[in-house]
């Protein structure tokens, strides 16, 4: 009997699986406090990581390529970012970072990036087509970042080139404010910034981005080479958690809107999350889709990597294959079964 009781204490403490049942894997993670990290704070908030043993903390950053020294060194395991000529670069000097999933993708019906253009230029009819981006101070959150490739895309279907406009690189909260004073004449921009910008009624949302770029892989997840070589496991569980999350937002997510099952909780989050305190805002936004399988859209990075390349903003041999780690989402999927929306 006595046996018998150790047994049951031993189980209890360390757990079926030989690691005390009480102790959890503390994951360091990068994120922007932007609406595509809502699944990870969603994993956190609705017990995903616990029930996988993980506990996660959350260190905010101001952009994604701040992230790229921390995930180089290990400092960070995993990181909400996007990708970026800095991506292809790091990998090429050795610095091991891999993206591992999708975090948010733009295309038709889910289009939270938009050309915003001053109202003024389009109701005085200088702005008509994106032909008339011609000479244009066009604000661009950073040098290096995909969002050039989308200003590309909008400019080579108006028979322009990237050199035709000019350029403004700011972030995106300021480029309303650039709008708003007239200091620049259009923006790529992202939500809940461009609903922001709407109410105040000087910018028109001239066009979704997937008018003129179809499907953008907008940001991803990453994972640092040490999260992949020396915690595979731990790994796995985040993806498993990180996955179910997704899933979650997925369903809440009906036509570009936050309207499913479970709206109240997600706006809720995400106004916690981004400091956004008119919920108004958040149920008005048109929000990104996000592959529930964890699947990234490989042509799209393809297609911004030859534009990289292009701008000689990248060098060398590099390839999409090399920077990408589907392995993750691939197990985890396999795990969670195919994915069932709800109505």
């Amino acid at each position: 009997m006595r046996k018998f009781l150790v047994l049951i204490v031993a189980v209890f403490l360390f757990g079926i699986a030989g690691r005390p049942a009480c102790a959890e894997d503390t994951v360091p993670v990068g994120v922007l406090r932007v609406v595509s990290d809502t699944p990870l704070f969603l994993a956190e908030k609705k017990g995903y990581f616990h029930e996988e043993g993980i506990a996660v903390k959350f260190i905010p950053f101001i952009s994604g390529a701040k992230m790229v020294a921390p995930l180089g060194t290990g400092e960070i395991a995993a990181g909400a970012g996007a990708t970026s000529a800095g991506l292809y670069n790091a990998e090429q000097r050795g610095i091991d970072i891999k993206v591992v999933a999708d975090k948010a993708t733009n295309r038709h019906g889910f289009d939270y990036r938009a050309l915003l253009v001053r109202k003024a230029l389009v109701t005085s009819g200088k702005f008509k087509t994106l032909a008339d981006l011609r000479g244009l101070k066009v604000g661009i959150v950073a040098e290096g970042a995909a969002d050039n490739s989308i200003l590309n895309a909008a400019v080579v279907k108006a028979g322009l080139t990237i050199n035709d406009v000019d350029r403004v690189y700011l972030g995106f909260s300021p480029q309303i404010l650039a709008l708003d004073h007239g200091a620049i004449d259009a923006a790529i921009n992202i939500e809940p910034d461009i609903t922001r910008a709407l109410r105040l009624g000087s910018v028109v949302r001239f066009m979704p981005v997937s008018d003129f770029y179809p499907v953008q892989q907008t940001a991803v997840l990453f994972y640092s080479g040490d999260f992949i070589a020396k915690h595979r496991d731990e790994a796995m569980r985040f993806m498993v958690a990180y996955l179910r999350a997704v899933r979650f937002f997925d369903d809440a997510v009906k036509n570009g809107k936050i309207t499913g099952p479970h709206a109240d909780e997600l706006i809720q989050l995400i106004s916690e999350m981004t400091g956004e305190k008119d919920q108004s805002v958040l149920r008005d936004m048109v929000t990104n889709w996000c592959n529930p399988d964890g699947q990234v859209n490989i042509p799209s990075m393809k297609k911004d990597l030859a534009f990289f390349r292009a701008q000689g903003e990248v060098k060398g041999t590099i390839s999409v294959d090399q920077v990408l780690d589907p392995s993750f989402a691939a197990a985890a999927v396999k795990k969670l079964g195919p994915y069932r929306p709800k109505s």
